[in-house]
């Protein structure tokens, strides 16, 4: 018989201590222990919530924001590294399932930075790196692109987990690989997004995304985002009035749990600093799998057909079999579960 849990999640919709790691991770081990306080088991945090978001990219030319681009640099983490000890020690003290962003530095590539998303067990185990696939428009101006090594479907105490960060919930094979391990619950961190568009909803545009992963593949998803800081506006946007105002638009930021129906299961939280909490049984992603199960039998796999590298891709391959520690996800750290999980090569 399958061992569908039933658990409390929390969405952190909360903004970080700006391009300060050290302060960021303190106010999310505060933030985990307050989630753990009200039941949580599983808490989700925004994209690259340590140490924040590189908005520059958006407001200033590639030259303007180059300055701000090594600010971020020196200020994000490494992984493995002492800020990320101190999540995993979070995550035991509370013991919860984790999943947070971070902006990864880039082993020995000075300079590359990566939109990161680690997956920490109830135990302080750290479970999963991912890398964001593809950064977003301007976001390639400060991330290099991932690759599939981490997309991993964890087994964890509250069911199947995956993560993606913001836009890749837009990527349906990047969706359909975690569906097709078995994910029954998704992780989908973002950031506020007030330099959009003037005709793009965040709020609204994340709210699809995420209905859209849950009535697909029948399975809950926990939504993260960040919010944008008095400290924030007055460090990107100094004297400038207009990106003042850019900066304070509306519906920029949507947190909350959605079910397998499409439908939220709790009132979503808009703007606003906080956490959602709410009931996940995953007992009830089974009926409506009866109806439409994308990755079984509501398919035809003898006429469609994915295949997904999982291989890391490193820099430089050594042919005396030594390999460089290049800390890219499956590469020389960690992945315990990836031979059981390792990918459907075949869907």
């Amino acid at each position: 018989m399958p061992h569908l849990p039933r658990f409390t999640a929390a969405a952190v919709q909360a903004a970080p201590v700006y391009l300060d790691a050290d302060a960021t991770v303190d106010k999310a081990a505060a933030l985990i222990a307050e989630a753990a306080a009200h039941g949580a088991e599983l808490v989700v945090f925004p994209e690259v919530f340590v140490p924040g978001y590189p908005y520059w990219n958006w407001t200033m030319n590639p030259v303007q924001g180059s300055p701000w681009f090594e600010r971020l640099y020196l200020a994000s983490v490494d992984v493995p590294g002492p800020h990320v000890d101190l999540l995993c020690a979070a995550a035991r003290r509370a013991g919860v399932v984790l999943v947070i962003g971070v902006n990864e530095r880039g082993g020995p590539a000075l300079g590359t930075l990566y939109n990161t998303l680690l997956t920490i067990g109830p135990d302080g185990r750290l479970l999963g790196v991912h890398r964001k696939l593809v950064p977003t428009w301007a976001e390639k101006l400060t991330w290099a692109p991932g690759d599939g090594s981490s997309l991993v479907v964890h087994r964890t105490p509250v069911g199947p987990l995956g993560a993606l960060a913001c836009g890749e919930n837009t990527n349906p094979l990047a969706r359909f690989t975690l569906l097709a391990q078995g994910e029954l619950v998704h992780a989908a961190s973002y950031i506020a997004l007030p330099v959009a568009p003037d005709d793009y909803d965040m709020a609204e545009a994340i709210a699809l995304r995420a209905a859209a992963h849950c009535f697909e593949g029948k399975v809950f998803t926990v939504v993260s985002c960040s919010t944008i800081s008095a400290e924030i506006v007055d460090l990107v946007a100094g004297g400038d009035q207009q990106v003042r105002k850019q900066l304070a638009r509306p519906r920029a930021a949507l947190s909350g749990v959605f079910g397998p129906d499409g439908r939220p299961v709790t009132e979503p939280l808009v703007d606003e600093e906080g956490i959602v909490y709410a009931e996940i049984d995953l007992a009830r992603c089974v009926r409506p799998k009866q109806m439409h199960d994308i990755v079984g039998h509501y398919n035809r796999f003898d006429v469609f057909r994915l295949h997904v590298d999982t291989g890391p891709h490193r820099p430089v391959h050594l042919r005396d079999g030594h390999r460089p520690d290049d800390h890219r996800p499956g590469a020389n750290r960690f992945h315990p579960e990836q031979e059981s999980t390792h990918h459907q090569e075949d869907a």
